[in-house]
C-alpha cells in the first residue's frame, strides 16, 4: 500500500502543487488521478519515487517512510511509464528493456532473457526486439515502455498519461493490455490520465483533483459517478455520467428469455424478424420476416453475460425486434436466448439507484 499522510508540496517560486494530501492507494490495485492541468496529479506521482520530494507530511511504501530510503535504491523498485516511453533511441528495444535489471545487479544473460520473456508478455514479437525505438510505431514504443518498468518485477508501478500519445484505438488496445496484465501481475499502479473515461475504465479507485493540489473525492469508479461529492466532481464527470455508469454494470443478472429461432437453410416464418444460428446453436444474424433462406442475414454481435449494459443498450437499438431483442450466448458462444430492451432499461434502473443509495456496488 501507498500512503499519504498530509502530503503538502510548495515549490521555491510559492506555487503549491499539493495540498496536505491523505490518500490511500490499495496494493494490488490500480488507483487512477484526475483532473485538469496544473491540478497536482502528476507531482503527487513523482512524489512517490522521489523525484519530487514532500514539502512536508509522509509517504509510506510497504509502511516504510520513503525519505528513510535511498532515493535511488527506492526507484530501481519502482516502475515508471511516460506519456513519450522514453526509450534509449541508441539501444535496441532488447537492451531498453533490460536496463532495470542491469541496474540491479542481474548479469547481461539473464536481464536479456528476462527482457525477451516480457516482449511476449506485452505483445510483441522476438523480432521486434531487435530494432529500435524509432523503428516502432507510437504503440508498440508505449509497450516498450511498459514492459522495461516491469523488468526488474517492481512491486509499484507508476503510468503518467502513458497512453496520452497515441489515436484513440491503439490507446483503447494498450488499455485492454495493461488490464490483462494486471489480472496476471497484480501490481500496485498509479496512473495519471486527464481522460475520465480512462480512469474508469481502468481504476479500481479514482481520486479527483482540482486546482491548487486539493483532493475532493476519491472512491470506485461506480460510487464516483453515481454519487459525486460535488458540483466540481460531477462536472469534470461530464453530462454522459449516467452513461459511464452503465458501461460497469453487466448483463450477468439481467433474465435471459427463450425465443424461436431458425436453420441457415430454413427461412423466416414471419411475422417477426428471427434469429437463424448454425448447427452447434451458434447465432449468425437476423433473417426478416418471410424472407427466403437465400436473403442475406442481418448483422447482429451476441453478447455474453460479461458485457456492459451499455453495449446491449446500443445493440438492442439496432436490433431489427419491435422490441429491441438482443441474443445471449454462453461462453462457448452457443445461444442462451434474448433479452429485451425493457428488461435493460429496468435492470439499469434498479442497479442505478442501489449503487447512488449505497446498498450496492458495482
Amino acid at each position: 500500500m501507498i500512503k499519504f499522510d498530509t502530503v503538502h508540496k510548495r515549490f521555491p517560486n510559492g506555487t503549491t502543487a499539493v495540498h496536505d494530501l491523505t490518500l490511500e492507494m490499495p496494493e494490488g490495485g490500480i488507483t487512477v488521478l484526475v483532473g485538469s492541468s496544473g491540478c497536482g496529479k502528476t507531482t503527487t506521482l513523482r512524489m512517490v519515487n522521489r523525484m519530487v520530494e514532500p514539502s512536508s507530511g509522509t509517504i509510506r511504501l510497504a509502511g516504510k517512510d520513503i525519505r528513510e530510503q535511498d532515493a535511488a535504491e527506492l526507484r530501481r523498485g519502482i516502475g515508471y511509464v511516460i506519456q513519450q516511453s522514453g526509450l534509449f533511441p541508441h539501444r535496441t528495444v532488447l537492451d531498453n528493456i533490460a536496463t532495470v535489471p542491469l541496474l540491479l545487479g542481474w548479469g547481461r544473460k539473464k536481464a536479456r532473457a528476462r527482457a525477451s520473456e516480457l516482449l511476449e508478455t506485452v505483445g510483441l514479437t522476438a523480432e521486434a526486439g531487435k530494432r529500435y525505438p524509432h523503428q516502432l510505431s507510437g504503440g508498440q514504443q508505449q509497450r516498450v515502455g511498459v514492459a522495461r518498468a516491469l523488468a526488474g518485477d517492481p512491486a509499484v508501478l507508476l503510468m503518467d498519461e502513458p497512453f496520452g500519445a497515441v489515436d484513440p484505438v491503439v490507446r483503447i488496445q494498450l488499455q485492454d493490455e495493461l488490464l490483462r496484465l494486471q489480472q496476471e501481475l497484480n501490481k500496485t499502479i498509479v496512473f495519471v490520465t486527464h481522460d475520465i473515461d480512462e480512469a474508469v475504465r481502468l481504476g479500481d479507485r479514482i481520486a479527483v483533483f482540482r486546482t491548487g493540489g486539493h483532493l475532493v473525492q476519491c472512491a470506485p469508479p461506480a460510487e464516483l459517478l453515481a454519487r459525486p461529492a460535488d458540483d466540481f466532481v460531477a462536472g469534470f464527470l461530464g453530462e454522459e455520467r449516467e452513461l459511464k455508469l452503465l458501461s460497469l454494470m453487466t448483463l450477468a443478472t439481467v433474465p435471459v428469455a427463450p425465443t424461436t429461432t431458425v436453420r441457415e437453410d430454413e427461412p423466416a416464418p414471419g411475422p417477426e424478424a428471427h434469429l437463424v444460428v448454425n448447427a452447434k446453436g451458434e447465432p449468425l444474424g437476423w433473417r426478416e420476416t418471410e424472407t427466403p433462406a437465400t436473403a442475406p442475414l442481418l448483422p447482429i454481435r451476441p453478447l455474453r453475460d460479461t458485457d456492459s449494459l451499455l453495449a446491449a443498450l446500443n445493440e438492442s437499438i439496432a436490433s431489427p425486434t419491435p422490441t429491441g431483442l438482443i441474443a445471449r450466448i454462453d461462453a462457448d458462444g452457443v445461444l442462451k436466448g434474448v433479452t429485451s430492451r425493457d428488461a435493460i432499461h429496468e435492470h439499469a434502473g434498479r442497479r442505478h439507484l442501489q449503487v447512488r443509495d449505497g446498498g450496492e456496488s458495482i
